[in-house]
């Protein structure tokens, strides 16, 4: 099982080599390869910054500068060879530095150690995703607001505690969603911003006595700022895990969807169908048609709060301040990253593949005396206290079932017997279209109202769009 390796770039003070099971045990090559392009992008940066300082010769910033250019294409295209001794990614494109241009390839460590360097990568890398991400959740919200527009006229029932509770508009439901998703998106941005700072200079922890312009770097790379202590940079994995707290919220909305779609398109409730496209079939059971896709985003949630629960156990009892346990910081930011960026592709495509059974919601919406809060809400402007209201139409419902009656069949006598003041005007807030449309508050379900948030949102995601184009 042991085995010896070859020397490492660390090796000096040591007399014997690593034992290959340790070498194996502690490598994070085979994960972090994917920080690659970003590791390049830090080194050329901190290069040109020791050169512009006179710490290291124009000559040899040059000759680093072209490798490095080199070792992108090549293991961008795959013809790099990795081997299990690199370790990790910095230590692989280091010894392909030296391997190509000898010595001078050394110094591009110069002021640096990997715990900085590898803050700085994660940090990079985030940044980028964080943008994807948000990029895929205003499409999702585009996806929501324009289903909004095509159901604006669709009745279906809402629920609370998974029964009947008032009619309400289908687009208003969808655009709860488009809510969500632009909470998500806020948290996000506003993690984008503590993502963005520069932790390079910080080199092991204690910072270096080599005169580096961090400020120059930080301009180098596009960071809006650069970290403030020392320990702190190489020691913080916040960002990590306010990440993927962020990505667990959104992860969560879309299987709050899910979950209402795998509802839906059962026999039992028939509102909706999914596309052909967004479904599978059973291996035995030649008639199904399963929701496979809305289950596994449901399933992935799960993942991705695992995720969760790994960095935060990983970070709750590290000593200040580098440690390598943080190495297992990444394969739950990847994961989570992929994850999610799946599930909004996948999810996006299916929701703009719906189709939804206008009658059958309109049916449902109608059942289950959705309808009896406008009832009480109709003797209140009667000046009746809403909760003697209340119980007069409780009592009316429990009269109903009794007789197998919905409010609507009830005759004007019959109202009167649990309330003498009731006119013909109580038959003209029962039905569900009426009830709907009589909901004008901000936020309320009346397609007047919806039709306002509608436009506000398409507004809204116009506008944004300028402004990143800007």
């Amino acid at each position: 099982m042991g085995g010896k390796t070859r020397r490492k770039l660390w090796s000096g003070r040591f007399t014997e080599e690593t034992d290959r099971l340790v070498e194996v045990f502690t490598a994070s090559l085979p994960f972090d390869m994917r920080l690659y392009d970003h590791d390049i992008e830090g080194s050329i940066a901190h290069c040109r910054m020791l050169e512009k300082q006179g710490i290291i010769p124009p000559a040899d910033a040059g000759k680093i500068l072209e490798a490095l250019a080199e070792l992108r294409t090549e293991i961008g295209s795959g013809a790099f060879r990795f081997v299990q001794s690199d370790e990790d990614i910095h230590m692989a494109i280091e010894r392909g530095l030296i391997e190509r241009i000898g010595p001078a390839g050394g110094k591009v460590h110069t002021g640096r150690s990997r715990n900085d360097q590898v803050s700085l990568d994660m940090r990079l890398y985030l940044r980028d995703e964080i943008g994807e991400i948000l990029k895929l959740v205003a499409g999702l919200q585009k996806t929501f607001i324009a289903l909004a527009r095509r159901e604006l006229d669709t009745i279906m029932p809402g629920y609370t505690h998974m029964q009947k509770a008032q009619p309400v508009l289908l687009s208003h439901y969808l655009l709860a969603f488009r809510e969500m998703l632009g909470r998500d998106a806020t948290r996000l941005a506003e993690c984008l911003e503590r993502v963005n700072v520069m932790p390079l200079g910080s080199a092991a922890l204690a910072g270096t006595s080599l005169p580096l312009d961090r400020k120059y770097t930080a301009r180098l790379l596009g960071f809006k700022s650069i970290s403030a202590n020392s320990m702190d940079a190489v020691a913080d994995r916040d960002f990590v895990a306010e990440f993927i707290f962020d990505a667990s919220l959104l992860m969560m909305h879309l299987s709050r969807f899910c979950e209402d779609l795998i509802i839906w398109s059962s026999g039992e409730f028939g509102f909706v169908e999914i596309s052909d496209a967004y479904t599978t079939g059973s291996s035995i059971m030649p008639q199904k048609k399963n929701p496979d896709v809305a289950e596994l985003v449901r399933g992935k949630t799960g993942r991705v709060y695992g995720n969760l629960v790994k960095i935060l156990t990983v970070l709750k009892g590290l000593p200040m301040t580098y440690n390598r346990d943080l190495q297992e910081d990444k394969e739950p930011l990847f994961d989570t990253v992929d994850t999610v960026k799946m599930s909004l592709m996948v999810l996006n495509g299916m929701a703009g593949n719906l189709t939804f059974n206008r009658p059958r919601m309109l049916e449902e919406a109608a059942k289950g005396f959705s309808t009896a809060t406008d009832v009480a809400e109709y003797l209140v402007t009667y000046g009746v206290p809403f909760r003697e209201a209340h119980g007069i139409v409780g009592r009316l419902v429990a009269h109903c079932i009794a007789k197998g009656k919905d409010l609507s069949d009830l005759s004007l006598r019959e109202f009167r017997k649990f309330y003498t003041g009731f006119d013909e005007g109580v038959y003209a807030v029962i039905p569900v279209k009426k009830a709907v449309n009589a909901r004008q508050t901000i936020g309320g379900t009346a397609r007047k109202e919806v039709l306002k948030q509608i436009g506000e949102a398409e507004k809204k995601g116009k506008s944004k769009r300028i402004k990143d184009k800007g």
